[in-house]
C-alpha cells in the first residue's frame, strides 16, 4: 500500500450546526516528534468503512476525519448580522410590496420569499455562524447546551441591529414607510399568542432535528427549515403575520413607531422555540440504540457518510 496511489475520496462540507468534516482516506503521518503534529493526531478520529475494490487497488477499511478549524467569534457574529439583515430585508420588503401593490404578491408569495431567504442564508452562512437568525433559536440552542451562553448576547445583539438596519433601509427605499412590513395581530391577543407559540414550536422542532442530530438528513437543512417557515406563514400569516422571530417584529415596529401587541411577538416565539427544542430532545433516539440498529441491518444507511 505504500507505493500505491490511493484515489481521493470526494469530501462533503460540514452540515450547519452539526458535527462533521471532510473525509480523508488513508491518513498517514509523515512527521513525528512535533508538538503541532501531536495535537493534530489527538483530534484525529478514525472509524471503519466498507472496503471499496477499484482497478488500481482498494481503499483502506479505516478512514479518518479531522474536526473543522475553529471560526473566530468576530466572523460568526458578522455572518449572523449579514444573514439576519438579508432575511429581514426580504421578508419585510415582500410584505411592503404586497400592500403597496394591493396584494399582488399574495400570501403564497410572501411565505415563499421568506422561506427562500431562510434557505439560501442557511446554505451560505450556516457553516460559519450556524445561521440562527432568530433570538428564540439562539436561546433554545444555549438552553440545550448546543451553543455557549457567553455568545448569546453577541448573537442577539447582531440580530437586533440587523433587523433595525433592514427596517430603516426599507423606510428609506419605500418612503413613506408602509405599515405592511409590521407584524400586528388581526385576531384576539390570546389567539395570536397561541398561533405564534405553535408555529415557533414547529420551527424549532425541525431546526433541532436537522442541526443537532447526525442521523437526520442534515445536508437538506436549508430546504427543511425554509419549507417550515413557508408553511408556518401560510398558516398564521393572515392572523399574526407569521413572525416566529422577535426581531422580525422589533425592527419594523421601531421604524414605523407601531408597537401594537409587540410583547406577544417577543414572549411567544421564545417559549414556543424552547418547547419545540425540548420536544425533539425528548423523542430523539439514544445513540446506543441507533448504533445497534445499524449493525443489525444490512440496508443502506442515510445520506450521511
Amino acid at each position: 500500500m505504500d507505493n500505491e496511489e490511493i484515489p481521493s475520496v470526494p469530501s462533503t462540507p460540514a452540515t450547519p450546526g452539526t458535527p462533521g468534516a471532510p473525509l480523508f482516506g488513508g491518513f498517514k503521518s509523515e512527521r513525528h516528534g512535533s508538538g503541532r503534529n501531536n495535537s493534530l493526531l489527538k483530534s484525529l478520529k478514525c472509524f471503519n468503512v466498507q472496503e471499496w475494490t477499484l482497478e488500481d487497488g482498494a481503499l483502506p477499511k479505516v478512514s479518518c476525519s479531522l474536526p473543522p478549524p475553529p471560526v473566530p467569534l468576530a466572523k460568526k457574529v458578522g455572518a449572523e448580522f449579514i444573514g439576519t439583515y438579508i432575511l429581514m430585508f426580504a421578508g419585510i420588503a415582500t410584505a411592503i410590496v404586497n400592500q403597496k401593490t394591493h396584494n399582488s404578491e399574495t400570501l403564497i408569495g410572501c411565505a415563499g420569499a421568506t422561506g427562500l431567504a431562510v434557505m439560501i442564508i442557511i446554505l451560505s452562512t450556516g457553516h460559519i455562524s450556524g445561521a440562527h437568525l432568530n433570538p428564540a433559536v439562539t436561546i433554545s440552542f444555549a438552553a440545550l447546551k448546543h451553543f455557549p451562553w457567553k455568545n448569546v448576547p453577541l448573537y442577539i445583539g447582531a440580530q437586533i441591529l440587523a433587523s433595525i438596519c433592514a427596517a430603516f433601509s426599507l423606510k428609506g427605499v419605500f418612503h413613506p414607510f408602509m405599515n405592511g412590513g409590521v407584524t400586528v395581530p388581526s385576531v384576539e391577543y390570546g389567539q395570536a399568542f397561541a398561533l405564534e407559540f405553535i408555529i415557533s414550536f414547529n420551527l424549532m422542532f425541525v431546526v433541532t432535528a436537522v442541526a443537532t442530530d447526525t442521523r437526520a438528513v442534515g445536508e437538506l437543512a436549508g430546504i427543511a427549515v425554509g419549507a417550515t417557515v413557508m408553511l408556518n406563514i401560510l398558516i398564521a400569516g393572515p392572523a399574526t403575520g407569521g413572525s416566529m422571530n422577535p426581531v422580525r417584529t422589533l425592527g419594523p415596529a421601531i421604524a414605523a413607531n407601531n408597537y401594537k401587541g409587540i410583547w406577544l411577538y417577543i414572549i411567544a416565539p421564545i417559549l414556543g422555540a424552547l418547547a419545540g427544542a425540548g420536544a425533539y430532545t425528548a423523542v430523539k433516539l439514544p445513540d446506543e440504540d441507533f448504533n445497534s440498529e445499524v449493525k443489525a441491518s444490512s440496508a443502506p444507511g442515510s445520506f450521511r457518510r
